[in-house]
Parts: C-alpha cells; sequence; structure tokens
C-alpha cells in the first residue's frame, strides 16, 4: 500500500552483485598495496617461514622474481627487511651499515631489476642487526640510548640511499628519528628519498611471527619506545613531531587492532598513510581458513577493505601481490 512502512529501502542497493559493485563506497586497487619482503643472507634457495605461511625469507634471487612478480600484478612498492647470518649481529648492529650488508645487496638487485617500476622501499632500523634484538644501541644498563642510536640511524639512511632506495622507512621508534635521517640524507645527495615515519607504531602481541621472519635475538620488550595499545592523543603527539620533522608519509602499525587510530590520522594530515597489515594478522587468518573456520579469501579482502575505509591510502600486506593479480 502507498505510504506503507518501511518507505526507505536501503537494501535496493544490495540486489545483485553488479549493484553492489555499482555503489561500493571504498575500493581496493592494486595500486594500493606495498609487499613486505625478507631477504636471508646466505640462501640459495628460499626459507619457509614456519608462523607465515606461504611467506619465506628469500634468496637474492628468488627476490628478484618476487620484485617482478609484484610490478606485473600493479604492485605499487616492496618493503625490505634483511635478515643478515648469526655471525655478523654485534651490540652496534654494524651489519646494517655496511655498504655490502644483505640490505644494502638486496636494494641494489632489486633496483637492477625492476629499476623504478616498483617503489623500493627499506626498513631503517637496527634491530635485524643487533645481538640483543633491540632497534638501537644499549646504555651501560642495558636501556636503549636513544641519541645514540640517532647517530646509527643516520648511517643507515646514507647507506641504503647509496643503494638506490626510493623510501626509507624508520621503524624504531627514536624521538626525533625523522628530522635526523632527513639531515643525514639532504646533506649526502639524497633529497629526493622519501620517510615512510612509523608514526604510531604500538607495543603489540601481534608481532610474533616476524621475529621468526627476520630471525631476531630480541630479549625482553620494545614497550620502552614502542607505544602503549592503551593511547590515543599519543599517536597524533607523534604525529605532529613526525611531520614538523619532515615526514613524506606517516603510518599506522599494527593495522586491524588500530583502526581507529589510522581514522583519526587520515584525517587529520594532507600527506599520504599506510596502515601495515602485520604478520600476527596475516597469521590469524591463514591459521584459520586451514582449519576450514573462515574463508580464506573473503577475509583477506574484507580486512584489507576495512583499512582501506578506515583511511589508509596504502597497505603494506604480505597478500599484497596475490591480492593484486584478483583484482
Amino acid at each position: 500500500m502507498y505510504g506503507s512502512f518501511p518507505g526507505a529501502r536501503p537494501r535496493r542497493l544490495r540486489t545483485t552483485p553488479t549493484m553492489r559493485r555499482m555503489v561500493a563506497e571504498t575500493r581496493l586497487h592494486p595500486a594500493d598495496l606495498i609487499l613486505p619482503a625478507f631477504v636471508r643472507e646466505g640462501v640459495a634457495e628460499p626459507v619457509p617461514i614456519q608462523a607465515m605461511p606461504g611467506v619465506v625469507q628469500h634468496s637474492l634471487d628468488t627476490l628478484r622474481k618476487a620484485a617482478v612478480e609484484a610490478v606485473s600484478a600493479g604492485v605499487s612498492g616492496i618493503m625490505l627487511f634483511g635478515v643478515p647470518e648469526d655471525e655478523k649481529k654485534d651490540a652496534a648492529g654494524t651489519a646494517g651499515t655496511d655498504p655490502d650488508g644483505i640490505l644494502q645487496v638486496a636494494i641494489r638487485a632489486v633496483k637492477e631489476e625492476v629499476g623504478d617500476d616498483l617503489v623500493i622501499m627499506s626498513d631503517l632500523c637496527l634491530d635485524e642487526y643487533t645481538d640483543h634484538g633491540h632497534c638501537g644501541v644499549l646504555d651501560e644498563h642495558g636501556r636503549v640510548d636513544n641519541d645514540a642510536t640517532l647517530e646509527r640511524y643516520a648511517e643507515m639512511a646514507q647507506v641504503q640511499a647509496d643503494a638506490g632506495v626510493h623510501v626509507v622507512g624508520p621503524s624504531g621508534m627514536m624521538d626525533g628519528q625523522v628530522g635526523v635521517i632527513r639531515d643525514a640524507l639532504d646533506q649526502t645527495g639524497h633529497e629526493d628519498v622519501s620517510i615512510l615515519a612509523y608514526t604510531a607504531k604500538y607495543s603489540s602481541a601481534f608481532y610474533g611471527p616476524f621475529r621468526e621472519a627476520v630471525g631476531s635475538s630480541l630479549r625482553g620488550d620494545r614497550k620502552t619506545y614502542q607505544q602503549d595499545p592503551a593511547n590515543t592523543r599519543e599517536s597524533l603527539r607523534e604525529l605532529a613531531l613526525d611531520l614538523d620533522e619532515g615526514a613524506d608519509m606517516v603510518m599506522v602499525k599494527p593495522a586491524g587492532p588500530y583502526l581507529d587510530i589510522l581514522a583519526k590520522v587520515a584525517e587529520s594530515v594532507d600527506v599520504p598513510v599506510a596502515a601495515y597489515q602485520i604478520s600476527g594478522e596475516y597469521a590469524m587468518i591463514e591459521a584459520a581458513a586451514e582449519k576450514g573456520w573462515i574463508d580464506r579469501d573473503r577475509a583477506i579482502l574484507e580486512t584489507l577493505t576495512g583499512i582501506k575505509r578506515a583511511g589508509a591510502h596504502m597497505i603494506l600486506t604480505y597478500w599484497a601481490t596475490e591480492v593484486a593479480k584478483g583484482l
């Protein structure tokens, strides 16, 4: 009957797949995606990461192939993490600033393979290279020395830029890191190298599988420099500082548990915003899918759509190439 309840029927716009696609408010695109990749020194074949089914520690040859595959799928970037041989780790993480260290070798290999067809990004942090596993050098009391660590980050920025990286990603959460790195890059003729600031990086339980992925030697935790999961305003303060120090892009990490933070950051800035769907987020979906408890492909797309909907312009995800192919 005319005028009968309900007069408004939102379901009309959900009637068919084509209708739903037409009115979709959020769309994933391959160009949104960045592939994190691990490269391990001294291996001829890729090494599977047990806690992350389908992800490996690459050899240089398989890293090259992964980069080419990412380009072919339309992925925008690759974030490289180096995994040095254990005997090369030391208290200062010197393998991280060795021009012939594994990460610098990997940057050159990918640049040689794909040139500028992929935005080559590098993790700028010491944790993979220190024998204690922390993101900086330690003082006499065993605490991470912020300012001494900044000196090491400046060196890392220079060698990574010399190797040909397009973007450095300082992930150690040291106070002042973006400003020091910007100065180091500018003073060594690398003004065009961008900084993707790990602005809101929380001390999260979801990093667990990543520790295996990079062969971490960590003893203790990182709660004195990564952010407290209970805090919101702290992230906005970090955001203001990073932008003031010259960050070109900013990131929220992890992504899924911190969509509220991601939304606040995205609403507050006029620079590109990234979110990192981290190892634990990946592992949970893969494990539940293996058990038959969830639909793997739908869960992957749903989580990525949620991250994009919250405001991310770029998403780092271990599914980047797979999802890009599907899109």
